[in-house]
């Protein structure tokens, strides 16, 4: 080749180059090359969009913050790119899976504000998720810290998506002005930009239809004390939502809705899982991939199964010779622990817990106490209240609560998503942590990848629980429809305590009044692996030893609650759910029909194949039947009107 076609083909690249410069244009693929990242810079501003399998799932968005350093969401400049491969395998000792091994993408994208600050946007692409956090390094001028006052995340969707997503509740509203606490119902298929009731957006997970051939799901995580929990505003009718901070009156109007930490500062990591079909909406794990431990400690901290007085039998429930039925109960069903709720320290006392906790203790079971957060952010008068969120007198607790020998606390009715907040959240489970006890949080933000980043962390609640169903027989006659929203949206992303299997025709502890169930016992036999909480606590009473088939029980005494392999085997938000999961080299299978009429289902179920199970399945009225059989590749069943079937080997 000649000098002088040597220097044309130089001058071409130079051109080409410059050109992709003045576009403006960094793309990113995922490994398989299905999921793509653009970003761009247009006037000033910095804008994304994704695309699946040729597809778009959004369309131009903005990114951008305003800081105390200065506005980031216009006036921008590129200041580079650089990318690189991510590979890392990790375990989850209480997971949906146990061994998970990530692979992506990243790209971080400088820019350069009007000041020449500089803000970094990092994007993580993987096969099924698009994770994306901002960072501000230091400044070379002297800032030692921070304060985001407002991200201009957009997530611009096309029109002709509709939603599975659940409102914002209004501070200090709702019982003793407890809310927000993400215990609204959810959409169910409604196109994007119709208002929600409360006029100011949407909890996180938000779950997408695009356009009706894709699906995305659209979440936070890597919130400890460094960052507000964010939520997604109101949509337009053509699919943008934006992100939002924490409402002024959260909190009882106490604490900022900003963000500040030391630099570099990085915010919260963005999420969105993108799939053709559901299936990497359940299996995701990318709550977990992006985040590392905040805090570590050398105890041991067991998942396991718990009886639970307070949802059936209420409040009057939490004096000792209950408590003790509760115990005999969960020894006979082989549960790990009893969960004790409000009023113990008046009904029972500290000096006789020691003593529960004792014979507890003799029957192979440990005890969690529940408490209440509050200081002065609602008016929850429930006890024992003002021991979680004062450190000096939090830590003296949990000193009695460890040399007494209980395992965990369940912590409630907390005040909203300011950083206040996320930073009380962080020192209950970093304090908990050194003295042993595991942590769950009830009337609670959605935990944000707080699975791998806490130790002793084992579930929160911020959903529509099943104390619902004892309060609402409308909870009820609509639980079969909601419990199969649940797996694609708030369980996909964490572990949810939803409390369930319930046995009683009616809730009470008479049975003589209260909500009438609506659920066959299959269904809820099937409940206890649809929904995942590595602490699951049963709805069921000592009456329930009596007069049921022996099977059911049989069935609860050895159901795990944390797995190795979770796979969505069928489904549709608010019809069906069929999910497998694997403890081992056993499997479980939950299928439920959420519709008002019987529905008969073909599942492929390869990991059985030609292998002999076990069936809990529909029989007359809302009794089950016990079939063992050979299955081959597949297995037809019917599910009743919101009845179900649990298969297992």
């Amino acid at each position: 080749m000649s000098k002088r076609m040597l220097l044309c083909l130089f001058m071409s690249v130079i051109a080409g180059n410059e050109a992709f410069s003045q576009k403006n244009d960094v793309p990113v693929k995922s490994p398989d090359s299905q999921l793509s990242v653009n970003v761009q810079l247009r006037e000033g501003k910095a804008y994304y969009t994704v695309r699946y399998a040729g597809r778009p799932i959004l369309e131009s968005s903005q990114l951008g913050l305003v800081s105390s350093l200065g506005d980031f969401s216009q006036q921008l400049q590129w200041a580079g790119n650089r990318k690189k491969s991510v590979q890392e395998q990790y375990s989850l000792d209480r997971g949906k899976v146990s061994k998970v091994n990530y692979r992506a993408n990243e790209l971080v994208c400088a820019f350069t504000n009007a000041a020449k600050d500089t803000l970094e946007v990092l994007f993580r692409v993987s096969n099924r998720d698009v994770a994306f956090s901002y960072r501000i390094p230091q400044n070379g001028k002297g800032a030692v810290a921070c304060t985001i006052e407002k991200e201009v995340t957009g997530f611009d969707f096309p029109a002709a998506t509709t939603t599975f997503i659940t409102q914002q509740a209004l501070p200090m509203t709702g019982w003793k002005r407890s809310k927000p606490s993400y215990e609204e119902p959810y959409s169910i298929e409604e196109a994007v930009g119709v208002p929600s009731q409360n006029k100011v957006g949407y909890t996180f997970p938000a779950l997408f239809h695009v356009a009706g051939k894709s699906w995305a799901l659209v979440s936070e995580t890597g919130v400890a004390d460094n960052y507000v929990g964010s939520r997604l505003s109101e949509g337009t009718t053509d699919g943008l939502y934006t992100i939002q901070f924490p409402q002024p009156g959260e909190n009882n109007g106490q604490g900022p809705v900003t963000a500040t930490a030391t630099l570099p500062f990085q915010t919260s990591w963005k999420t969105i899982t993108v799939g053709n079909d559901l299936r990497p909406i359940v299996e995701s794990t990318v709550a977990t991939d992006v985040v590392k431990p905040v805090v570590t400690s050398e105890k041991i901290f067991t998942p396991g199964r718990a009886t639970w007085s307070w949802i059936i039998w209420q409040d009057s429930s939490a004096n000792y010779n209950d408590q003790v039925a509760y115990i005999d109960l969960a020894a006979n069903l082989k549960a790990e622990y009893v969960l004790i709720d409000v009023l113990w320290d008046q009904l029972i006392g500290k000096e006789r817990m020691a003593e529960l906790a004792r014979y507890a203790a003799s029957k192979g079971v440990g005890l969690i106490l529940w408490y209440n957060s509050n200081g002065q952010w609602n008016d929850a008068p429930y006890t024992p209240k003002d021991r979680m969120n004062e450190r000096s007198v939090r830590r003296e607790e949990m000193a009695w609560l460890q040399k007494i020998g209980i395992k965990g606390l369940k912590v409630d009715f907390f005040g909203g998503d300011k950083q206040v907040t996320m930073q009380l959240y962080h020192d209950i489970l970093e304090d908990a942590a050194a003295f042993g006890l595991m942590i769950n949080f009830h009337g609670a933000t959605l935990p944000r990848g707080w699975e791998r980043m806490y130790p002793n962390w084992v579930s929160s609640e911020a959903v529509l629980a099943s104390e619902n169903l004892v309060f609402q027989q409308s909870f009820c006659d609509n639980y079969p429809q909601t419990a199969t929203i649940y797996p694609f949206t708030r369980n996909a992303v964490a572990p949810m305590d939803f409390a369930p299997v319930f046995l009683n025709k009616r809730l009470s502890r008479t049975q003589q009044h209260g909500s009438f169930r609506r659920t066959t016992d299959a269904f809820e036999m099937a409940t206890a692996v649809l929904f995942f909480s590595p602490v699951q606590h049963w709805g069921l009473t000592p009456d329930n030893l009596q007069g049921e088939p022996e099977y059911l029980l049989d069935f609860i005494r050895q159901v795990p609650t944390t797995w190795d392999e979770t796979k969505l085997i069928d489904g549709y938000p608010g019809k069906y759910c069929v999910i497998a999961r694997r403890k081992g080299t056993k499997w479980y299978v939950a299928a439920v029909n959420g519709e008002l009429q019987d529905k008969t289902i073909t599942i492929a179920l390869p990991m059985l194949a030609n292998k002999a199970v076990s069936i809990i399945r529909d029989g007359e009225g809302s009794s089950s039947v016990l079939e063992r059989q050979k299955i081959g590749t597949t297995l037809t069943i019917t599910l009743k009107k919101a009845g179900g079937a649990v298969i297992f080997n």
